[in-house]
């Protein structure tokens, strides 16, 4: 028969794993434990937000304000609250610096100050005080439970903790509840698909070993990782949501081919060789597309995306190589027995056997061809709408739900204070003589000068407005004295040749208006200033920037080079252009639906998300490059099996029916697993995670079925035989 004529590489592996079942059995049985041990560790290692433009503007400017004026590496933010009182007397602000005694104490703090920014009226209830901390972000988190309990709320007030540290400390404390959430409801739900798929207690078990097998060395490897690298926070939930969709998905396609080849094959060594030969090459390719997908996100220079393809590459590629030594071992040992302890009456599996259901469907859609391909492509671009008007913004408290300390803390201060002081333009300058000096004042009052002649600025804040913008000579002369140097340097204005200005923009720091003018400031002369632009808007430029320059080249790679990869495993020109391109239709409808969703609050309460009117920056990219392969999948499953039956028959309509009949429930269930599994992030805590679960959750629905169901046997009738045309040098290579 053709497949015992036909022993390629994989046949060859499976081959090999069924002769060393045992030691290979053993071998991951002592990495699981190992693994194990430091997998449990892995969230806490995980400090960076991954936000950050390295090597940008924004960030020189950053780093030289901390080293040129002392700036503080990294602050906390104390907002009071009261129901009873107002906050803004001095009789209340003296209570609550004096309840921060103790926290003044700590060698590792620089400061405490009430916050200076312009109330909003009122709003007296709430009051706020910055703690400037001596360390860096990764010190201040792991010094936050030392920090934190030398703050108490005076009486009659309550106190939220806020701030970079406090919000990735409160970040870090979701990601281990959402990981456990989202097993506790998608794991049991899991074990049932699979007891009803396989009917047996050892085929349902299987996948979900091979799901946290993945998961848990992917994590101790992570672990080990973090060591030396800063790493993103998000971590940790991608592994989980990839290892088990992908984990699961790919060993329910192994125990099935293994179960089919078990009542066509010699013995158990031929059926464990015929599996790895045929699910093991489908699923290799399967996880080449997603870690193309996957390594799309390294173009882009933001340490989340690097940080997300890591932990992504690792899982996916774990998943495939467990699959194809682990679960190939174990099915070898369990070999016929895989069948036992049924909890389905056989008369129910007899019955889902001979069902041609999906084969009708196939010859059903097949008759009426250009009106459902028409139909369909007009029902995904009806998803894809709302992408015209999506609207990107930088993350912030706003990720965690309000039940979090630093979440609330931050909701207070945007309601009390106004947010263009709170996030202003901060700009580094550089003298060529102290600041001290006539030259140097001359300079920046110029240069000062400028800057509130730009529209959409409201305000600008420098040593010269500290001084009442008194003429040159007065000022310099005022500056030859020691205690006013001191009070510049205490305000970290000014230090020997550097300062600090203060820009105020009119609109929103999110705005595009406060956008244009960070590019107009930057694009401005200095008069023989070296000047750096940074704050948030400029950081938030800055990550926009990189994202929206690399977004073609994301596109283009993971599309061209996708493509190419099916090609090999296709043997056909078009068949992997169809598959891309209908892939980019399902995708970006799934990405439609979450801007609905995220920014326009479509269903938002239904599916516990907090709608902020925008979607987060970061989204669109991870979502195409983690979702593009894995949505994929039940296409590439679908496809090869219609390509091994074509060349039994090469009958086009009769491969493509038999194809669809034979993965048809396969994939339904598998899809519906997956779904299960990433849908149950959408109740996680937060939102990136929410929304890449949610985004993946639809892909894979749209993909099995209209796609899968309506579409590809649509277009595979449409182009007839010109499914199968492929140049003479790729039509003679063999089979893996």
């Amino acid at each position: 028969m053709r497949e015992s004529a036909d022993k390629g590489w994989f046949w060859l592996w499976g081959e090999a794993m069924y002769r060393y079942r045992r030691w290979v059995t053993g071998l991951w049985a002592a990495i699981l434990v190992f693994m194990a041990l430091f997998a449990v560790q892995a969230p806490g290692q995980f400090k960076d937000n991954g936000f950050t433009p390295k090597g940008s503007d924004s960030d020189a400017g950053m780093i030289a304000l901390q080293e040129k004026l002392d700036f503080p590496a990294s602050n906390f933010i104390l907002v009071y609250s009261s129901d009873s009182r107002e906050l803004t007397d001095q009789e209340a602000i003296t209570t609550i610096l004096n309840s921060l005694k103790p926290l003044e104490e700590l060698p590792y703090v620089a400061g405490i100050a009430i916050n200076p920014a312009t109330r909003v009226a009122g709003h007296d209830h709430i009051q706020s005080v910055n703690v400037f901390l001596k360390l860096t972000t990764d010190e201040a988190l792991d010094k936050f439970t030392e920090i934190k309990a030398k703050i108490t709320a005076p009486d009659g007030m309550k106190v939220d903790i806020t701030g970079g540290p406090p919000i990735l400390h409160d970040m870090q404390v979701a990601t281990k509840k959402d990981i456990v959430k989202a097993e506790v409801i998608g794991l049991p739900i899991a074990l049932l698909v699979l007891l009803l798929i396989f009917g047996t207690v050892l085929g349902a078990l299987l996948p979900l070993i091979v799901g946290l097998a993945s998961v848990t060395t992917t994590l101790g490897i992570t672990y080990f990782i973090a060591q030396g690298y800063s790493l993103s926070n998000f971590l940790p939930n991608m592994v989980t949501m990839l290892g088990l969709a992908v984990g699961i998905d790919y060993a329910l396609f192994m125990v099935s081919r293994f179960r089919e080849e078990l009542n066509q094959q010699q013995d158990v060594r031929e059926a464990v060789a015929m599996t790895c030969q045929m699910a093991g090459r489908s699923i290799f390719f399967s996880g080449v597309a997603v870690l193309i997908g996957l390594l799309g996100m390294l173009f882009i220079e933001l340490n989340i995306f690097r940080t997300l393809c890591l932990g992504g590459v690792l899982v996916v590629s774990l998943s495939v190589i467990i699959a194809n030594t682990l679960l190939l071992s174990l099915m070898g040992l369990f070999g016929h027995n895989i069948n036992r302890w049924n909890v389905i009456p056989s008369r129910w599996k007899k019955r889902q056997q001979a069902s041609h259901l999906w084969s009708r469907i196939a010859y059903s859609v097949m008759k009426r061809p250009v009106l459902l391909v028409v139909i369909m492509s007009g029902i995904l671009i009806t998803f894809m709408l709302p992408v015209s008007d999506m609207k990107l913004g930088l993350p912030s408290a706003g990720m965690l739900p309000p039940s979090y300390e630093s979440r609330h803390g931050d909701d207070l201060l945007t309601e009390a204070y106004d947010a263009r002081e709170m996030n202003p333009i901060q700009i580094y300058v550089e003298a060529e003589e102290e600041f001290w000096s006539e030259a140097s004042l001359r300079q920046m009052a110029a240069y000062t000068a400028k800057l509130r002649e730009l529209d959409g600025v409201k305000e600008v804040k420098s040593l010269l407005a500290m001084l009442e913008d008194r003429p040159l000579e007065q000022a310099a002369a005022l500056l030859a004295r020691e205690e006013v140097r001191s009070k510049l340097e205490e305000e970290k204005l000014a230090s020997d040749r550097f300062s600090l200005l203060i820009v105020v923009p009119e609109d929103d720091p999110e705005s595009k208006d406060t956008e244009r003018l960070v590019k107009q400031i930057r694009e401005l002369d200095a008069g023989g200033l070296e000047v750096k632009v940074t704050g948030g808007p400029a950081y938030r430029l800055d990550m926009l920037d990189r994202i929206n320059e690399r977004i073609p080249v994301v596109v283009g790679f993971v599309m061209v080079v996708t493509y190419f990869v099916l090609l090999a495993a296709f043997r056909s020109v078009l068949l992997p252009l169809k598959a891309v391109l209908m892939n980019d239709l399902s995708l970006g409808a799934s990405i439609g639906i979450v801007v609905a969703v995220f920014q326009n609050g479509f269903m938002a309460e239904l599916l516990h998300i907090t709608s902020t009117g925008y979607v987060d920056a970061t989204l669109p990219i991870i979502i195409f490059c983690v979702v593009f392969g894995i949505s994929m999948d039940y296409e590439v499953f679908l496809i090869s099996r219609i390509v091994e039956e074509y060349e039994k028959t090469g009958d086009n309509e009769a491969s493509t029916a038999e194809g669809l009949r034979r993965t048809g429930s396969l994939i339904t269930s598998a899809a519906f697993i997956l779904i299960v599994v990433v849908g149950s992030f959408i109740y996680t805590d937060i939102q990136i995670i929410k929304a890449l679960g949610l985004g993946l959750s639809l892909a894979v629905l749209i993909d099995a079925t209209l796609i899968r169901i309506i579409v590809v046997p649509a277009l595979m009738k449409l182009l007839g035989r010109a499914n199968w045309w492929a140049p003479r040098w790729i039509r003679q290579r063999s089979h893996g």
